[in-house]
């Protein structure tokens, strides 16, 4: 639809109102209703929008050293616009057009904390140096027949699944719980957030969907609208979705898989992909993949941002440990797909389904395009078999803390993403850890309660 096109249909829509979000550092969609009248204002000469929501975390707790915004700022209200190419109709509220935005600074740049202005950024130096980037994202997640007031009430413990048992791939519960699944796969696509499967993963009331591919871009806005768009649903049907990385030490964790492929500007040649090569990869393709592996132990809070998650990356559990590439194998950091030209691509497994989408395709595309940029050449060979096993270029750190001193201390993730959005990034992963520090957890009480 053209931008007159949008226009009109805001102001005829019979509910006379607007729905606008902007992602957080957490990925968490920040956002609010307008009225129509104010959104044509909006769209000719923009709108501010309070940067707390780079000041607080996933809690509404407000960070304890200052940053971007702060007590010493007064919290103000930062200017933002909205993209009017993200219009979506909202089909579970009555067709309301909806619209993402991004912040920016008092001079009117893109804020370098903001995660869409850094995809964005990201994006930019992909096509400068002649690339454009395919991207999806795929997401596991858990569904609980609760509601929010129930959950809290049980204070989140024995929470009744959606589903019993363990059951990949089912069929029946497919059919059991049919209402919702046919929810998540028609409503989601009326969204424009399109899903190429849907099925139940391994867990109890565990489900996996496969977004569609496209540039990057729609893919960030699809994968954080997808995550967003999922609980909404489900709330439609007293069912609460989760997308924490482990919700169990007995059951797997959920991960959140980013597929890419670099393609020429015209999109007609996939770059990844060369027929004379014994692995069928291209030196594009190689370089990249040893960018990743290169970058990752710099960038790994922009793959795993909380403390759950690395409670889910330990082995045999469906997740990575250690820095390796494979093909075709779900036991390494990289597995490649290597099938022809049309689906080469490179699916990184590290990232959990709880991380900020806009920051892991980033991480993901600015680490292979460092891999290009400076030459680096795949020197470890593919890993054959169990990938736990595979040391021999190192293994991921075990823990937020460890992670977060790495990407503090990296001169390399300065250079990928600027010192202002490092800086700021990970003061509020070290204030995700300090957090968890304060906590007495029933681990400890069972561990200790008795026996001490």
């Amino acid at each position: 639809m053209s931008a007159e096109e949008i226009l009109n249909y805001v102001k005829q829509h019979p509910s006379g109102k607007v729905k606008l979000a902007f992602a957080d550092i957490d990925g968490v969609l920040r956002g609010k209703y307008v009225s129509a009248e104010k959104f044509a204002s909006i769209a000719e000469k923009g709108m501010t929008f309070c940067d707390v929501i780079f000041g607080w975390d996933a809690a509404d707790v407000l960070y304890d050293k200052p940053g971007v915004t702060g007590w010493h700022t007064g919290y103000p209200d930062s200017p933002a616009s909205i993209d009017l190419s993200t219009f979506r109709k909202i089909p579970w509220e009555n067709d309301i057009p909806f619209f993402l935005g991004e912040l920016n600074t008092k001079e009117g740049l893109p804020s370098p904390v903001c995660p869409r202005q850094l995809i964005r950024k990201v994006l930019a130096d992909a096509n400068n140096a002649g690339f454009s980037p395919v991207f999806a994202q795929e997401f596991e997640w858990f569904n609980f027949a609760e509601t929010p007031d129930s959950a809290h009430e049980k204070q989140f413990r024995d929470l009744k699944p959606l589903t019993p048992g363990m059951f990949g791939y089912s069929i029946l519960r497919s059919t059991l719980k049919n209402p919702f699944f046919s929810d998540l796969f028609d409503l989601l696509k009326k969204f424009n957030v399109p899903i190429e499967g849907l099925h139940t993963e391994t867990g109890p009331g565990t489900i996996e969907a496969a977004i569609a591919h496209s540039g990057l871009l729609e893919a960030g806005d699809r994968a954080v609208l997808f995550k967003t768009a999922v609980k909404e649903i489900a709330y439609k049907h007293n069912i609460m979705a989760t997308f924490m990385a482990k919700i169990n030490e007995n059951l797997p964790g959920c991960g959140g898989h980013v597929h890419q492929s670099l393609w020429d500007l015209t999109g007609n040649h996939n770059l990844f992909y060369d027929d004379s090569d014994k692995q069928k990869l291209s030196e594009t393709a190689k370089r990249y993949i040893a960018g990743q592996l290169h970058c990752l132990p710099h960038i790994l809070p922009m793959f795993a941002p909380t403390i759950n998650s690395y409670k889910r990356l330990v082995e045999g559990a469906w997740a990575p440990t250690t820095l390796t590439w494979g093909i075709d194998n779900r036991t390494v950091a990289l597995r490649v797909l290597n099938g022809g030209s049309a689906s080469c691509r490179v699916e990184t497994r590290v990232i959990g389904a709880d991380v900020n989408p806009y920051l892991a395709l980033s991480a993901c595309l600015a680490a292979g395009l460092y891999g290009i940029r400076h030459g680096l050449t795949l020197d470890q060979p593919a890993t054959v078999g169990n990938g736990y096993q595979d040391e021999s270029n190192g293994r991921i750190p075990y823990t937020l803390k460890d992670a977060t001193d790495n990407m503090k201390n990296s001169p390399i993730a300065k250079e990928l993403f600027g010192d202002i959005f490092v800086d700021h990034f990970v003061q509020t992963r070290d204030w995700e850890w300090r957090q968890h520090l304060r906590v007495v957890t029933e681990w400890e009480y069972k561990r200790y309660f008795e026996i001490i």
